[in-house]
């Protein structure tokens, strides 16, 4: 069955039909992501806030609703309250009318034996029923923690017309890298012959040693196959009920129909030629990405009105720039700034403040990441931080130029990142972030 292009824009053309009106998204959005250190004391990993103005789910979301799958379950467990009233505030725009929403699926301890989520498997396995109840064709299973832009029904498309029962996303990566994902390996059919889960040693790919092709955690399943799947999974004792480590090396060793995907192809508006997707999963991580967003051309082009990026749009007067006296000018260069802020002069340089934030006379931000609601005094000196929301920066505070000192008071990473949160700074603020 080939499945051709119902919409066009420009020259790149959205899968959008039945087929993928035919499919529910299922977002697993339950992690901590601990790899972020105190970012994620108060919230999962997607609600983490991203780019200015997003949160990490966004992404995620826009990429279905774009993509015409507009029939998405959200998955939540640890920490899931900011992520929820995100959705309900930025994501209530689907109408039940027409078959759309977006619907909430907390770890409720549904099935007999009453335990929350044991694994991604589990997860989907616990909600059963209400799969059944929307009764698809197809069933795309994605994560809500990576920033990327995909047009899924590309993916879908090529799952139907090779009559696949699994369809796994994938890319390439330095071999060194992969060992943090599942590494997979494929015949010219690009049919998958072997997956391993996080391989201390990852095989790389033939004729090219230096890189190996990893699993995006993004899933097509016929859904009558994946019921089965789930079901036999669950009655298996020693199982960690996870997709990765579990159920698909189990479905590639018996044989079933478990196919490649390469994100090349679905891939939505490259610059330069880069197929942007990131694992923003450390603070290193995470700041580099928000900080490339203030280069000149970045890879990941947040101005696409063809493929935007829909959130929860707060209504904010414009940012503010005031004071032009030569020692004390508002300013800031190379730099990404969000409505409501006020820089009162002050010099911020290619650094990415969030929505609200306020930098008082005399200080200097630089290479920094400044999330909302953040109020900078005086005389203060900031480079390569990450602010988390709500830390009022003291007058004269000066971070990022001794990094011993600084890992007295805060986080800082390996590669010299510092992290500061209102509790590291003794405001012992805790609220939904």
């Amino acid at each position: 069955m080939k499945v051709q292009p119902a919409v066009q824009t420009n020259d790149n053309p959205r899968f959008v039909s039945t087929l993928t009106r035919n499919t529910l998204a299922l977002i697993l959005a339950g992690g901590r992501g601990t790899r972020l250190k105190n970012l994620t004391d108060w919230r999962a990993k997607p609600a983490v806030p991203f780019g200015g103005k997003f949160r990490i789910i966004d992404f995620t979301l826009s990429n279905c609703v774009n993509s015409g799958v507009r029939r998405i379950g959200v998955v939540t467990q640890y920490k899931a309250q900011s992520l929820i009233r995100h959705i309900q505030r930025g994501w209530s725009f689907l109408d039940g009318r027409f078959q759309e929403f977006i619907e909430l699926l907390p770890a409720q301890q549904r099935t007999e034996e009453g335990t929350w989520y044991q694994g991604t498997a589990d997860a989907v396995f616990q909600n059963l029923d209400i799969l059944r109840t929307h009764n698809p064709g197809y069933v795309l299973i994605l994560g809500g923690d990576h920033i990327y832009k995909m047009d899924y029904g590309r993916i879908l498309a090529e799952h139907v017309e090779r009559q696949a029962d699994l369809t796994i996303a994938c890319l390439e990566v330095p071999v060194e890298d992969a060992s943090a994902f599942g590494v997979m390996a494929v015949d010219d059919s690009w049919r998958t012959t072997s997956f391993a889960e996080k391989p201390e040693h990852p095989a790389p790919i033939p004729g090219k040693p230096s890189h190996a092709l990893i699993s995006m955690g993004i899933y097509v399943f016929n859904a009558k196959f994946l019921y089965e799947q789930l079901i036999q999974d669950h009655d298996m004792d020693q199982s960690s009920h996870d997709f990765g480590k579990d159920v698909i090396p189990r479905l590639v060793a018996s044989n079933a129909r478990v196919y490649a995907h390469r994100f090349q192809n679905s891939c939505v508006n490259m610059a330069s030629g880069v197929h942007y997707w990131r694992d923003v999963g450390t603070v290193d991580a995470y700041w580099k990405a928000n900080i490339d967003l203030t280069t000149i051309t970045p890879d990941l082009n947040l101005y696409d009105e063809d493929w935007p990026i829909w959130t929860h749009q707060e209504q904010l007067p414009p940012a503010k720039f005031v004071f032009d006296d030569d020692d004390r000018r508002g300013q800031a260069l190379d730099s990404m700034v969000s409505g409501g802020c006020i820089i009162s002069g002050a010099t911020v340089r290619r650094s990415l403040l969030f929505s609200n934030v306020q930098i008082r006379g005399y200080s200097t931000i630089e290479d920094s990441v400044i999330l909302p609601n953040v109020s900078i005094d005086r005389h203060a000196y900031l480079k390569r931080v990450v602010v988390e929301k709500e830390c009022q920066i003291p007058e004269g505070l000066k971070v990022g130029f001794n990094p011993d000192e600084d890992r007295k008071h805060f986080y800082v990473t390996d590669d010299g990142i510092t992290l500061i949160t209102p509790e590291m700074l003794g405001q012992g603020i805790h609220y939904i972030r």
